[in-house]
Formats: structure tokens, sequence, C-alpha cells
């Protein structure tokens, strides 16, 4: 060796030996779990809630130069939501250097190949780890702190090869969650008497489970926070999402997952799946963990859109799911007998045996180290690969393309009526444009790009106003923008000839811009104009038009944003009425200007001043009950979540006021969400008694039946009140007396029989509606509407001449198209042809509302809250005629 080459050997030497002295000497000073909580994490009948976390994390903040913590906001509940970023030393010096090579790479912008290269050697893989966004898996949040710890307190070579080449953000993703689940645990002083049943309520504060269904919306919170981090500010290449429990008979699932998968991604991402499955996979191998499964093991596949770890897919990220057994009590693991033979899907069975949090911990902890490991060995590729998808999606983005799918595939391939947009176009002038900016908000949350109209121009024989919104195909993120805009053509996903195809992980269809009621132009060739990038929005300010001292404003019905506006003239003891042709109208008092100037301001809503006389109900404040149960419904949290931000006065009802009866008396109308099914008896909590309960969760007990509760319902309808059922909540229909009968069946040799999944199946789709706009409960809506619905009810209405009671009795509001589906996948949809999508039918002195589909779904349907928000006023509305001022 000559003299220069052992000169830089040495210095290479000590570039390695410093760093790792350093980092060994950084570790000494780490406090352990168990000098923090007096317990090890996994130890039997233990759990750390978040302020425990918290105080950790701040803890070994202050101890380490591994660890930088960082508030990326606040809770639902008002928590600060912590990200522990873990690296080498060295490398926290340089975050913000990291951070943007991420960024350039990620989105393909000003960066060529042979920069892209340069980038990539320097930057580091950054790789996302979260736990506990579902809080009653408790494994998640407590790996979480095992994971950090090893991170900042380890100095062998692996750990230090991970810290220096990987940025690890570690998140807590659901703070609230783990401080009610821990608390409720540890509530007992006797550990065997430890227990995660009977919480008493949603672990989110409004949906629950659902949280991990957000991610494409971005309506709470959490979401709102995470996605920041993960499409605005790190652009991890990895991201990681810990859950449980693992399938019964096996101790984990981890990737690959089974099919199908989406047709609009990068297929680098299934690629990067398999890898990153096979390094897990081989990792619990080598170190003799078995019973992990895998692709058929368990139902998880890359179709969906919408949880943590499957929008990242549409932004050209690598999602990992596990999904964990583990308890804080000892659990035994049960014989499964196919879970005993070893197979391609699960390579090492595992026996039945007793086990311990302590052990899942360890699992984790090695699928962790795995994906650590991978990434680290990988750091140039991964980050190469990032930017080879962006760079991918744009120029796709930039010339003809066709998605393969069922749809396109089953012509021409290169139909060009088939191919994909250059672009999307959504008109300021169309009738509701403030939920258009909600949509373009949710794109935003989620790191697309749009730009705005500066003025007017025109593409093709259209000209559009200024203030329009321009969404671009050619961006990095390029299969987001698709799967918000375009059908999802969900295949035929059947494992053996002539079976029944197995049913989609969580929804088959859900294209946003559907749901949403958004009107858009799909632009197929190239297109340019006066247009500038937009960061955030919101919509544009509204005139007040008319004279200065009108007889009255008149605003638009078909704007979802006119009922906050309408609760606030309620609220202030104004006059307001609905006129037929699809229009709102308000007195004029002086007391009213300052809330429709406000309104015009923020909301975007128009007022013209007219005098507007003529026929028109007379709307009535109302008193408004929303069914919820103990331990917390998700369909009734994100129907709270939605009166809420639309300024609804209303109180959550339990069934121990509902079977208390006099319900007249408290309230006008009842809100049945789809999870309001009643029982045929009553339900004791989880095993947990009233007098064990805080006080404040006492009143909320109690099951639903037919013997108790049901009569009371049919006992407010009689005397008065209106009953709005959605969902599974109609079958209390036929029992309270509405003419309407169950459509799913079919009749054949004298009898009826329930239609099976092979004649009838519409699994979490979107289907269209042609809906009866001159009634009430559809004002403002148009003569179409798109909804989702999942193998929801379907009615019948008598058949029967128009002079019978029963006849008039019942009106139809919506009926499913001609052909429904939208999007999504629809087996018979001719069955659910014309069929009643929506009743209104009057009993005694009151009115049942029935809605089949799910016209809240999770916030996102937009386009038909207005059925929900007609249904709450129209009974009480009184027939009017506005007369002119003297």
């Amino acid at each position: 060796m000559n003299r220069r080459a052992l000169v830089i050997s040495l210095l290479l030497a000590l570039a390695v030996a410093i760093p790792a002295r350093i980092l060994s000497q950084s570790a000494s000073r780490v406090t352990s779990p168990r000098q923090q909580f007096g317990t090890n994490i996994g130890d039997d009948y233990f759990l750390a809630n978040y302020t425990q976390l918290e105080q950790y994390w701040q803890t070994l903040d202050r101890e380490s130069d591994r660890l930088q913590l960082v508030d990326i906001g606040r809770t639902e509940e008002g928590r600060h939501q912590w990200m522990a970023v873990i690296t080498a030393p060295e490398n926290v010096a340089q975050l913000d250097r990291y951070r943007d090579i991420s960024r350039r790479l990620s989105l393909a912008q000003d960066v060529d190949d042979e920069q892209a290269r340069v980038l990539a050697e320097e930057g580091k893989a950054v790789v996302w780890i979260d736990g506990g966004l579902h809080a009653d898996e408790t494994l998640g949040a407590q790996q979480l702190i095992e994971l950090v710890y090893q991170l900042t307190s380890r100095s062998d070579p692996e750990t230090l090869r991970i810290l220096h080449d990987t940025i690890v953000l570690a998140v807590q993703a659901n703070p609230d969650g783990q401080e009610l689940v821990a608390n409720w645990y540890m509530r007992e002083k006797e550990p065997q008497r430890r227990s995660l049943d009977g919480l008493p309520r949603l672990y989110q504060k409004y949906v629950g489970h659902d949280n991990n269904r957000d991610f494409y919306m971005s309506t709470q919170a959490e979401t709102v926070n995470i996605n920041r981090v993960l499409y605005r500010q790190w652009f991890p290449q990895i991201v990681y999402d810990h859950h449980q429990p693992g399938p019964a008979g096996t101790v984990m699932f981890a990737p690959p997952f089974r099919g199908p998968s989406n047709y609009v991604f990068d297929p680098l991402v299934s690629f990067g799946i398999d890898a990153l499955g096979a390094a897990m996979q081989t990792r619990f191998a080598a170190e003799n963990k078995a019973g992990v499964t895998l692709r058929s093991g368990s139902t998880y596949s890359t179709w969906w859109n919408g949880g943590l770890r499957t929008t990242a897919y549409f932004h050209n990220q690598i999602g990992l799911l596990t999904e964990t057994i583990g308890d804080p009590a000892p659990i035994d693991i049960p014989f499964v007998a196919e879970r005993q033979r070893p197979s391609p899907d699960l390579p090492s069975p595992i026996m039945p045996q007793p086990w311990h949090l302590r052990q899942s911990i360890e699992y984790s902890m090695t699928a962790n180290r795995a994906v650590l490991d991978y990434a680290a060995r990988h750091r140039e590729e991964l980050l190469f690969d990032g930017y080879r998808m962006g760079e991918n999606a744009i120029e796709r983005g930039r010339r003809d393309t066709w998605t393969s799918s069922p749809r396109v595939t089953s012509g021409r391939v290169h139909d060009p009526k088939l191919r994909d947009p250059r672009g999307y176009i959504l008109p300021s002038d169309q009738p509701d444009f403030p939920t258009a900016v909600k949509f373009v908000d949710a794109l935003l949350k989620d790191g697309v790009r749009v730009e705005r109209a500066t003025s007017s121009f025109t593409v093709g024989t259209r000209t559009y106003p200024a203030g329009s919104f321009i969404v671009s195909t050619a961006q990095a993120f390029r299969p987001h923008v698709l799967d918000m805009f375009e059908p999802q053509d969900y295949p035929t996903d059947v494992r053996q000839a002539g079976g029944i195809p197995d049913a989609p992980y969580d929804n088959a269809g859900w294209t946003l811009a559907f749901q949403m009621g958004v009107k858009f132009d799909r632009i197929l060739d190239a297109f340019s104009g006066p247009f500038e990038a937009v960061t955030s929005v919101k919509p544009p300010p509204a005139q007040v038009s008319g004279p200065a001292r009108p007889a009255g404003y008149l605003f638009s019905h078909a704007v979802n944003d006119s009922f906050i506006v309408l609760n606030r003239l309620l609220a202030a003891g104004q006059d307001v009425y609905w006129r037929r042709d699809g229009s709102m109208w308000v007195r004029f008092t002086p007391a009213i200007t300052p809330i429709v100037e406000r309104a015009a301001s923020e909301l975007g809503v128009e007022f013209t001043g007219v005098a507007a006389p003529g026929p028109a109900l007379k709307v009535r404040p109302v008193r408004i009950g929303l069914w919820d149960q103990y331990g917390g419904s998700v369909s009734s949290g994100w129907i709270r979540w939605i009166l809420e931000r639309f300024e609804f006065p209303f109180e959550r009802v339990y069934v121990e006021a509902l079977d208390a009866g006099d319900l007249t008396r408290r309230y006008d109308v009842i809100i049945l969400p789809d999870d309001a099914i009643p029982q045929s008896r009553s339900r004791r909590q989880d095993g947990t008694s009233i007098e064990d309960l805080p006080a404040e969760y006492r009143g909320t007990t109690g099951t639903m039946t037919w013997e108790r509760t049901v009569p009371q319902l049919k006992r407010f309808v009689d005397d008065g009140g209106t009953l709005v059922t959605i969902g599974r909540a109609n079958a209390i229909a036929e029992r309270i007396g509405a003419p309407v009968a169950d459509a799913e069946v079919v009749s054949g040799g004298g009898a009826e029989r329930p239609l099976r999944r092979d004649e009838l199946d519409v699994p979490g789709s979107i289907v269209r509606m042609n809906v009866d706009n001159t009634s009430p409960l559809a004002y403002g809506m148009e003569r179409q509407a798109d909804v989702v619905f999942d193998n929801g009810p379907l009615f019948r209405v008598p058949r029967c001449s128009s002079g019978e009671a029963e006849c008039q009795s019942a009106r139809v509001i919506a009926r499913f198209n001609a052909t429904p589906l939208r999007s999504g996948f629809a087996v018979g949809q001719e069955i659910l042809a014309h069929t009643p999508a929506a009743i209104d039918v009057r009993l005694a002195r009151g009115h049942v509302v029935m809605f089949g589909p799910d016209i809240t779904f999770r916030a996102q349907s937009h386009g038909t809250f207005k059925l929900l928000f007609n249904a709450v006023f129209a009974d009480k509305a009184i027939p009017s005629t506005i007369t002119p001022p003297p």
C-alpha cells in the first residue's frame, strides 16, 4: 500500500471510529424504561400512558444527541403530538439538509437523473415508524417506546450503521387514545384484575377505529399532523404502521400482501413492498421467530387508498403493515389446525403456547430492525427509486397514457376517449364552490400540487372564470390525483373458478370528487393558462348585493355552507324560509347584517337583497338528538363531527334516555346512524358494572332493544317526532309501522329467500341515485347524486292506487340509477336499479326519513350531506307565504 493510500485508509478508519465512540458515550447516559417507569416495556399487566411516553421522550431528548423531539401539532383533545427524530449526532446537525434532499427527490422537481444520483448518494433514507393509531391495540404504542430507547441506547455495529445511514421518524399516531386506554387499564390497583374491556368511549374523539380511514380526507387533527409530515415535510421512503392482533394461530401478519393491487401507483412500490417483506420474513426465520404469516394469511391488500400505510402507495412510498398478537395480560396462542402445516404463506408455524406481551415486543423489534437494516443497506437505491417514481409520474402526465384496468382493457386498449387526463379543472362558477374548495384543501393536505387561475382562460371550447382550480397530472403524486378524480375499477377477486368474490379490504371504490359532488372537467390534451400555485385555500369572499336595507336576502340552498348560515340565523332568532326554486330567504333586520357579512367574507356564501315574495317553508329551530352508545359509535361520531362543523345544535342521546320515553318533550328529531341496530335483548357492557364506572359514563350504558327501545321510538314518531334512519338502522322501519319491506329477497316456489352474494354484492362502492329535488327533503340537490353504498338495505314500497292511505304515506325521495355503479364493484346491479334509496314515511303525526346508503360516509360524502340537513328541518317547517313589505 502506498503512503497516500495508507493516509486515506487511516482517515476513513478515524471517520468511522470517532462517531462510533461518540455514539457509544452518548448511549451510556440514556435512561432505560425500567429506570423511568419502574418496569420494563412489555412486562405483564403494565401499560404506559401517553403522558408517561411524553415525559420519557423528553428525558431522552435531553440525554441523547441522537434524538430530536418535534411537536407536529395538537390532537383533537388538545395534546401535543410528538415525533422523535432519531439518527446519528452528525446527521442531527444537518436535518434540514437531509429533509430537503428527501423532498427534492420525492417531488422530482428541478432535478435530473445525474443530480438525483448525487443527492441520493448524499442523503439518508427516511423511515417512518408509528404505533398506537388504534389505541386498544396496545402493542403499537408500547413497542414504539422500546424502539426509541433501543435506538438511543445501543452501540452495536448494526445500530450504528442504521443511525448513520437512516433518519427514523417515530410517531405515536393517536396520543389521546393511548392516554384513555392505558389509564383505563391501569385504574385497577391489583394487576390481575386489570382489563381492556369496557372502554367507555371511542379512543379517538370522534371516529375511533376509523382514524385509519381518514388519510385522503384529512378531517381529524391527528391525520392532518401526520399527512403534513409524510407528504409536505419529510417525504419518507418507507412508512411502517404497527397494528394488532395477528391472525389466530399465528404471532404476526407481515408483508408481502395479497392482491389485488391498485392500477395507478408505480410498480416500484409493489416491488419495494415485496423486497422489504422478504427482508422481514428472512430475519424472523434467522432469529427462529416462528408464526409469521404473509399474503393470504390475512385479508390485507394494496388496493385501497385511505389508511396510513395505504395512502403512502399513492405518494410513491413503500407502505408496510404488521398485525401482531399481544395483550398486557398473558394469553395463549390457540390451536388452529390449518396453521400447523407449513405453507408458502406460513413457512414456519408456531405451536400453541402461553404468550406474553414482552414476546410481542421482541417480534416488533425484529420487524423494526429488519426494515431499518434494509433501509440502511439500500439507502441510495430507496432515495433514487423515490425520485424515479416521481419522474415516471410526471412524464406519464405529460403524454397520452392509459391506465390498464378491466374497464379500459375490455375494449380497445388505446381508445383515445379512455386515456388518462392531462389535468382537471374545477370551475369557480359551479353551484357549490365552497365545497369544491374543501376538496382542494384535502388534496393540498396530501401534498398534491394545485394551481388557481388568476384570470379567465379557455381550454378547448370552454372558457373558465378566474379563481378556477387546476390540478395537473404531470406531478410526482399523480397516482393520488388520479385516485381522487377517477373511478376505481375493482377486479373480480375470485380465488377459485366459479367461487364467490373475496370481499375487498375496506372499500372497492371511493372517488372523492364523486363523493363530494364536485364539478370538474377531465382535460385530455395539454393545456396552459394564467395559473399560480396555491399552498392553502379558502373560499373567495362573496358579494352581498342589493339595496342597503332590503326586505330580505336570498342565498343558495345548493351550497352546503348555507346551513351554517341558516343555523346562525336561527340561533339569533331570525325568520328564515326555504323557497321551491332552490334558495333560502331571510327577512331583513339590523341584527342579521353582521351574520350575513361574516358568512359572505368567511364562507363564500353569496347574498342578494330582494323582496322574494311567494310560497315558502318557514324553517324553525329544532331539537336534535343523535343516538350514541356506551363505548362510542363510529358512525355516530362521524355525524357528530359533521353536525359540529355545520353548527347544528344537538345532544347525544343514549339508550337509558330512549327507554325512558316521553321523547317529544326533549327532541324534535332523532338521528339513528348505521350502528344503531336493536338487539334481541340487553347486554351488559363487557362485564363492567355501572357502579364501577366513572359518574360521567353511568348514563350512557344500556343496549338498544326491540322490546323496550323500539316501542318508545314508535311512540316518538306517533307523537309528532321525526326519526332519521341511515343504513342498517332501517331495520326498525317495519317494526314501527312503516309501509316499507326488504327488497333483498327473491320469490320462488311460493316463498321468499334472501339474495345470495353471487346475486347481489356491492361492497363499499359509489353508486348513482336519481333524486326528486321537488321534495323539501332534497331541496338544493341536483337531479342525480353519487353516494356510498356498502351492501346496505334495499327498500320496497307498496304497489297500490294513489288514493290508498298507505301509498300516500310513503314518498320516494331517491332511487338508484338504471346503471348505478360509478366507482368500485357490483354484482347484480340490475337488482339495485330503480330501487328506492331514500323514503319519507308519514306515520300518525310524525315522519320516518329512511336512507339506505350512507349519506354521511366518513364525513367524505359532502354531495349528500344536504339530505341529512334537510331531513332535520323539513318536517317542522311551516308552509308560509313570504309577503312583500308594505
